[in-house]
């Protein structure tokens, strides 16, 4: 009887120990906003290093959303705004500096 108090003493300090990350929705939004406003400016066509980067790091805070790693998808979503502003920001500069209408 002790043994089996004992193993549900253990389970429920587990349980309690354990820390639950919530889901990264507001992150998620942020990343696909910048992600569209890069992608309003041709910053694919004009800045494809950074949309590259942009479109990597949130493919896969996509897949690790899906996979309930909100961790690994804040991380990634975070990243992806990141690069997607500065996507957006070199490509208005270029548009601006070789007289293309924005």
């Amino acid at each position: 009887m002790r043994g089996i108090v004992a193993v549900a003493v253990t389970l429920v300090m587990l349980l309690v120990g354990c820390q639950t990350v919530s889901q990264p929705i507001e992150e998620y939004s942020l990343a696909r906003a910048a992600i569209e406003a890069a992608r309003a400016v041709q910053a694919p066509r004009h800045s494809p290093g950074y949309w590259h980067q942009a479109d990597e790091a949130y493919r896969q805070g996509r897949l690790a959303y899906k996979d309930r790693n909100y961790s690994k998808a804040r991380d990634a979503f975070l990243k992806a705004k990141m690069a997607a502003e500065k996507a957006e920001n070199s490509a208005r500069l270029i548009r601006q500096k070789t007289g293309d209408v924005l």
